[in-house]
């Protein structure tokens, strides 16, 4: 079994005790049927609701308690490339097998849910997910791929400001919804300056809900920035969760298109 870094795992049976330590992968564990095998989770896996009362915590994604996962047990650990750090990650392999996944495109994303059904054995729950997903994804670039793209930049962080650019996630989901993102020459989340906004000219400004927090008291500071632009507080989770968090994505996406 290889992780998306083609790291190969040694893995003796179909693993039983699984910590997880990114959000949307532990969504996807829990829509694949494998909520009883997830022993472990960071605080910031708020979906499913009632997670976080069930499973032991084990601290945040770029920061846990090693000895609270030592004593889980785990058969298994599930971390990301971009979410999780390389030193964390050399530190849980003395504990157990970590898979990695590595995620830039809805491709990688499908290829992932994929590789947790054959990893856990729920082969068919997991086409059921990637065909469901494929066809939502079909329907809404049909209907938003028509008309000329708007000029996009998409924020995630105040204090410093920044934005995603190229080779992100966000960046394939901007894509997805038609948007010419301002910051595509620049490359993961480029710290910027206001004024290389204003020197940008886009039509429409986003602001995520996650990991900043942004609120409406924001827009105005953006408005006196681009005046003419169009500013809006989106779902940072249709944006940036990856795995089955794509279901619903596509419809919240359908609904901001209309805001538009």
């Amino acid at each position: 079994m290889k992780d998306q870094l083609h790291r190969t795992l040694h893995l003796k049976d179909t693993p039983k005790r699984i910590v997880s330590l990114v959000p949307s992968q532990t969504e996807l564990l829990v829509d694949l049927g494998l909520e009883n095998e997830i022993v472990g989770i960071t605080k910031f896996c708020v979906h499913p609701k009632h997670l976080r009362k069930e499973k032991t915590i084990v601290g945040g994604t770029k920061q846990v308690h090693y000895n609270k996962i030592r004593d889980l047990n785990p058969d298994l650990i599930l971390c990301n490339k971009e979410e999780n750090t390389k030193t964390m990650i050399t530190e849980l392999e003395h504990i157990a097998p970590v898979h990695i996944s590595d995620i830039y495109t809805i491709d990688d994303s499908l290829e992932l849910i994929e590789m947790y059904g054959d990893m856990f054995k729920v082969q068919n729950k997991a086409k059921i997910i990637i065909d469901a997903i494929t066809r939502k994804l079909n329907l809404f670039s049909e209907n938003y791929t028509k008309r000329s793209p708007l000029k996009v930049a998409y924020f995630i962080w105040k204090n410093p400001y920044m934005v995603a650019a190229n080779q992100t996630f966000i960046n394939d989901m901007l894509l997805v919804n038609h948007f010419e993102n301002v910051f595509q020459n620049s490359n993961r989340y480029p710290d910027i300056k206001l004024l290389e906004l204003k020197e940008k000219q886009p039509d429409v400004i986003l602001l995520s809900s996650e990991p900043y927090p942004f609120k409406i008291s924001d827009i105005e500071d953006f408005k006196i920035v681009c005046p003419d632009a169009k500013v809006i507080i989106v779902d940072g989770e249709a944006f940036s969760w990856y795995g089955s968090r794509l279901l619903v994505a596509f419809d919240y996406f359908r609904d901001l298109q209309k805001q538009l």
